[in-house]
């Protein structure tokens, strides 16, 4: 359990991983955007897409977080594709979860939705989050219990307006019983949008009212940490589909985002 009163940030801090990550977007990211060559393209598994940014990427944030406090330690997303044994004990100590590129699908495809993402874990609580949406040029930080912000404003969660719900059903993991689920849950939404195949850029969609909620159906930490806080900070809630709060430490399918005054289920 960690010391509801420890604070591992301060402004110092925080600015310094607000600096890095875009000075990684500017460096390692952005040069390579709709300019990859078929040789800096790969594929983890089936489908699943990593390039030389995401690598180049997470080298650099690796070696720079670790370095920013004595003793942390860096669980970057393509570290452990390569060792799956680095996310054991992420729920013990300081460590940094590190998405290099979230959406790479969507980075290679051209598409303006992806993100880097930073999330910063004592004893398994996310105390901080970064998600800079670099083509998008908006920058979503927040700290536990002092609120969330874009581009250094405060922000709040707001609804969508529509009559009925608008949310993202994303069926790319969901297996048959998931997806029986999500067609019963379309005849209380009014737009169903497809999800963008970025939970840095859903989540945030969840903020500014461009959808009430999302639906996610896998839940490897460093996807969710950050947006799960930031969302958390503005307002809205992250959680499992029978009410209990977000964890990084659990990883079941049907992980919810969702705006304020928002029931699903």
């Amino acid at each position: 359990m960690a010391d509801p009163n420890f604070r591992p940030t301060n402004p110092e801090l925080f600015e310094a991983v607000a600096k890095l990550i875009r000075s990684v977007a500017a460096e390692q990211i952005m040069p390579r955007w709709r300019h990859l060559l078929r040789e800096q393209i790969s594929e983890k598994t089936p489908g699943d897409l990593v390039t030389i940014a995401d690598h180049e990427a997470e080298a650099r944030l690796t070696e720079a977080l670790a370095g920013l406090i004595p003793g942390s330690r860096v669980v970057g997303e393509e570290a452990v594709s390569a060792a799956p044994d680095l996310l054991d004990g992420v729920d013990r100590g300081c460590v940094w979860l590190v998405d290099p590129l979230d959406g790479t699908g969507n980075f290679v495809a051209g598409s303006p939705h992806f993100a880097v993402m930073v999330a910063l874990l004592q004893g398994g609580v996310v105390e901080a989050g970064w998600i800079f949406q670099p083509a998008h040029k908006r920058f979503y930080v927040a700290e536990r219990g002092r609120g969330a912000f874009c581009n250094g404003s405060p922000v709040r969660a707001q609804p969508s307006g529509q009559p009925k719900l608008t949310g993202a059903f994303p069926t790319r993991y969901a297996n048959a019983r998931q997806r029986q689920l999500i067609d019963k849950i379309r005849g209380d939404v009014d737009v169903a949008l497809p999800g963008l195949m970025c939970a840095g850029v859903d989540y945030t969609r969840c903020i500014d009212g461009t959808q009430d909620f999302a639906l996610f159906w896998r839940s490897l930490p460093w996807d969710h940490a950050p947006g799960a806080l930031i969302l958390t900070e503005a307002g809205g809630w992250a959680g499992w589909m029978d009410g209990a709060p977000y964890s990084v430490c659990d990883q079941r399918p049907g992980l919810v985002a969702r705006g304020p005054h928002v029931s699903l289920f």
